[in-house]
């Protein structure tokens, strides 16, 4: 169960960086090994009313910042605030904590804020930019396509979770349709963790822009939906591993 951090963080210090709630904690492995880097424990009242084995697991910004890599802006920067989901310029010289960099974006922690930097913006933190181009093989077959498509949004990641949208089960349909020459669109529905979070459009958009890099698909249409809400059933085993709830 996933919750937004406005809620857990207000008016603290502290950043969240697993937003997960874990029953029975310390029987959990992935908890246990998480323990071991320096995260804590912190109980969390509304959580508490459901089961006294109910907690969340966070992280202190100091203690998050053991385990990243500090970073100084070259140059002027666009980034998005998150969760809020609002563009904002970070000047040159700006220091702050390199937190995640997954497919080829970044989430950069600043003064008690985090921000989401795109690929295009590496060279500002002293990065190599995104990943090369998807190919296709010579006489790639339809299931060929279907398969770099997913492998595309497989590219794409959560800024507050290190799990890609794919794995975290957040793409709910996937439809290609062949067109004249050869040309693809895509049809792909997704939805958020959680409704009011503010990157759902940004995440769409770098869903699209991913799919429309695979050669041959023209235009890739994404939907925001919510309806079935997202559950943490859907996630891959995977991802379970990775947040600490297997």
């Amino acid at each position: 169960m996933w919750l937004p951090t406005s809620r857990l963080h207000e008016g603290t210090d502290a950043f969240i960086s697993l937003i997960a709630i874990i029953r029975d904690p310390w029987r959990n492995t992935r908890s246990k090994q998480l323990f071991a880097r320096g995260y804590t424990l912190t109980p969390y009242s509304e959580a508490r009313k459901k089961g006294d084995n109910l907690l969340v697991l966070t992280t202190e910004a100091a203690m998050y910042e053991k385990h990243s890599e500090t970073v100084t802006l070259h140059r002027d920067c666009l980034a998005v605030a998150v969760p809020q989901g609002v563009e904002m310029n970070l000047p040159k010289g700006t220091v702050g904590s390199l937190v995640q960099a997954l497919g080829g974006s970044f989430t950069v922690y600043v003064r008690g804020k985090m921000f989401r930097i795109a690929g295009e913006d590496a060279d500002a933190l002293g990065k190599k930019s995104l990943p090369a181009m998807p190919e296709l093989p010579p006489g790639a077959s339809d299931e060929d396509l279907k398969q770099l498509v997913w492998d595309q949004m497989k590219t794409c990641f959560d800024p507050e979770i290190p799990v890609n949208i794919v794995d975290l089960g957040l793409i709910y349909d996937c439809r290609i349709e062949k067109q004249e020459d050869d040309a693809h669109e895509v049809f792909i529905e997704m939805t958020l963790t959680v409704p009011s979070c503010g990157m759902g459009d940004v995440l769409a958009q770098d869903v699209k822009r991913r799919v429309e890099l695979i050669p041959s698909v023209t235009t890739a249409h994404v939907k925001l939906v919510f309806d079935p809400p997202w559950t943490r059933e859907r996630m891959s085993d995977l991802a379970r591993l990775e947040t600490g709830l297997d």
